[in-house]
This record gives C-alpha cells, structure tokens and sequence, in this order.
C-alpha cells in the first residue's frame, strides 16, 4: 500500500532535506508551498525546481497575501535585518517573524492531507539554528499534532495524523550533512530573506548567515551565489 506524505516545500535548504528524508522513508510526497506576499517570492520558483526534481506525486502552490496584517520584514516594507552577530540572532524574536505563519501553513497541510489520506505532514522547523520563531517549538507541534486529530474528520474516526520534524534538534552543519547523503542538490535552494529576482543571496541577513555558518561547520562550500558574505 502505498503511502503519502505532505511535505512543506519553502525552496529553502531545510525544507528540500525534509523532503529527501521523507522520500527515503518510503513516503510518495504532496509538495506543499505558499506565494503569501513575502519579498523572497523567487524561492516559489526554487520550490517548483526542487519538486519536479524528486517527481513529487503533486506540488500545490497556495496563493495568499500576509501582507494584509504586514508586521514583519518579510510581508511589508520593514528593512530586514542584516549582519547582525550570532548573539543577537540567537536572543529574541526578530521581525523577520512573521506572525501564525506556521499555523496558517500547517492549517492547509492539514487538509490537504485529509482530502488526499495522508497521515503524515513532513515540515523543516529546527529548535538549534533557529531566529527564535515561537513557531518552530516543539511543544507548538505538539500542541498543533493534538489540535489537528481533534479538529478533522480524519482524526474523528481514528486516523491519527502526525507531525514530522526530523530537523527539530539538528544543528545547520548536521542538517547539510545528513541531506548530502541523501543526495539533495543545495544549489537548487534559497533561504536568503533578500534574495534579488534572479536568486542570488544578500549573504547578510539571518538566514544567510545560518546557512553559510552551517555549510562552513559541515565542512563543504555552499553552492549558492551571493552578493557579499558575513565572516561565520
């Protein structure tokens, strides 16, 4: 029999090793991104890539515009943080953060996994090298996991959906590590938060110095372009 999981496809490094390790588990994947009015929309285009190549069974690419509530860099004209030292990264929440994200992602996953029979929803949220999102928490997964069997029709007549995190305690040098094994192509990806049309990475922001911090620990070049680099 065969079965399915929902994986959210960001474009970004963490969520193409997710689907690697969901692919390797056995799973047939139902890719799951969002167009939402992020400024980094060109990681869209780095999704639809990353899932044609693993022959994803379907990729959904959802339309929606958080832009309408603003409140963060990512969805409004904010700046978006840049060159910030490893403390002030690690302490806080920035405002790249952008408010139920998660949940409204999770939302959908949740039923796109009901109305397909999937159990299980595959998402690369880490609890390590994170920029302190509430969002990115076990206990919150948890809490959502519990909510959704609660919550569906699936769930009611005890098909038990779970929530996949394989990332959740893995540092970004384990992370590259464990996807390389598994064959993902990180040139493909962008996690940069202000990457220009063509995908080329600012190299300042959070995300790019999480990346380039942790391609640097695992000991391999980071394939990507950049426009400057922050020494990790």
């Amino acid at each position: 029999m065969t079965r399915s999981a929902v994986v959210l496809l960001s474009g970004g490094l963490d969520s193409a090793t997710v689907l690697a390790i969901a692919r390797s588990e056995g799973f047939t994947i139902l890719a799951l991104s969002f167009r939402y009015g992020q400024r980094h929309d060109v990681e869209i285009s780095a999704a639809q890539s990353i899932a044609r190549s693993a022959g994803v069974l379907r990729h959904v690419v959802v339309d929606i515009d958080l832009r309408v509530f603003g409140a963060s860099a990512l969805t409004s004209d904010l700046e978006v943080p840049k060159g910030r030292s490893a403390t002030e990264i690690s302490h806080g929440i920035p405002i790249t953060y952008v408010p139920a994200r998660n949940t409204i992602f999770l939302s959908y996953a949740m039923a796109l996994a009901e109305v397909s029979m999937a159990d299980n929803i595959y998402l690369g949220v880490n609890a390590l090298d994170y920029s302190g999102y509430p969002d990115c928490r076990p206990e919150y997964i948890e809490a959502f996991e519990q909510m959704a069997n609660l919550a569906t029709k699936a769930g009611v007549e005890g098909r038990h959906l779970t929530i996949h995190t394989p990332l959740m305690h893995q540092t970004k040098g384990e992370i590259i590590t464990r996807g390389l094994k598994l064959g993902v192509d990180y040139s493909a990806t962008i996690s940069c938060y202000d990457a220009d049309a063509s995908g080329v990475a600012c190299g300042e922001c959070d995300a790019c110095q999480l990346r380039l911090k942790g391609f640097a620990e695992a000991g391999v070049p980071d394939p990507v372009r950049y426009r400057t680099r922050v020494s990790t």
